[in-house]
């Protein structure tokens, strides 16, 4: 059974219309308790309308930052994805476990690897992890990113994104893709096979891939999965975790 403790929000960030990040102030004598690794994720237990709700959410934060941070995107008829958007302030105090999952980035200082994410919506929470902790940890490996949304007004963490992007242009390559948008420099549509295969077969054709990470809707996941094995990726190097959003599990 996972251990809650009572944190304090020590800050909210609106990053987009409809979803907020929610930083925790981690007490010293807790600080061992919330060692996590990029990809994980805490669940915060609060009661609301006379029942406890529980409700997962991916840290999105690096594994070296001083603080714990989550981000939650507000869905229809989402119970505490409303609350948290709308009613949550500074200061207030959540249930929050400690950090559990199994969809890891493993890191060694040593490595010189090359290493794919494709997120869609509020699957880049893990990503965001799984990026910083790369690029700060891993000062030899490189990371990429295809991330897909409706629109730019949908992109969660957009500043950071291309702050990242700014600071390491040679070792963190962003792409966008966009559904209900054409942008300039963003490819048009879904992540689908095609935008698989720009990726592996094409804009990077020459690099040797050591990993990829999958984070969003059954279809989208499924879809990248497939179009990796069929290019002769193994199995073991493909990782993937399902983001839903029904009200029962509004992650």
């Amino acid at each position: 059974m996972s251990q809650f403790h009572s944190l304090k929000i020590q800050h909210l960030d609106k990053i987009t219309d409809r979803s907020i990040k929610i930083s925790f102030e981690i007490p010293a004598q807790l600080k061992k308790d919330y060692v996590f690794k990029a990809g994980q994720y805490i669940t915060i237990k609060i009661p609301l309308n006379g029942e406890e709700l529980r409700r997962d959410y991916s840290i999105c934060s690096a594994t070296n930052s001083s603080h714990l941070e989550v981000a939650v995107k507000e869905v229809e008829n989402g119970v505490f994805s409303s609350y948290a958007n709308n009613q949550l302030k500074e200061g207030d105090h959540l249930e929050v476990s400690v950090p559990h999952g199994r969809f890891i980035l493993e890191t060694n200082p040593s490595n010189q690897r090359t290493v794919v994410a494709f997120a869609a919506g509020s699957g880049i929470t893990p990503i965001m992890s799984i990026i910083k902790t790369l690029l700060t940890e891993e000062r030899h490996s490189k990371i990429i990113l295809m991330y897909g949304n409706k629109k730019v007004k949908d992109v969660m963490f957009l500043n950071d994104l291309l702050t990242l992007q700014f600071y390491y242009p040679e070792r963190f390559r962003l792409h966008f893709v966009y559904s209900q948008a054409e942008e300039e420099n963003a490819l048009f549509g879904h992540i689908e096979k095609s935008t698989v295969n720009y990726i592996i077969k094409n804009k990077y054709k020459d690099d040797a891939f050591d990993s990829f990470y999958i984070c969003g809707p059954t279809g989208m996941i499924t879809t990248v999965k497939e179009a990796l094995f069929e290019e002769g990726i193994a199995e073991n190097k493909v990782h993937f975790e399902l983001f839903t959003v029904p009200v029962s599990a509004e992650t």
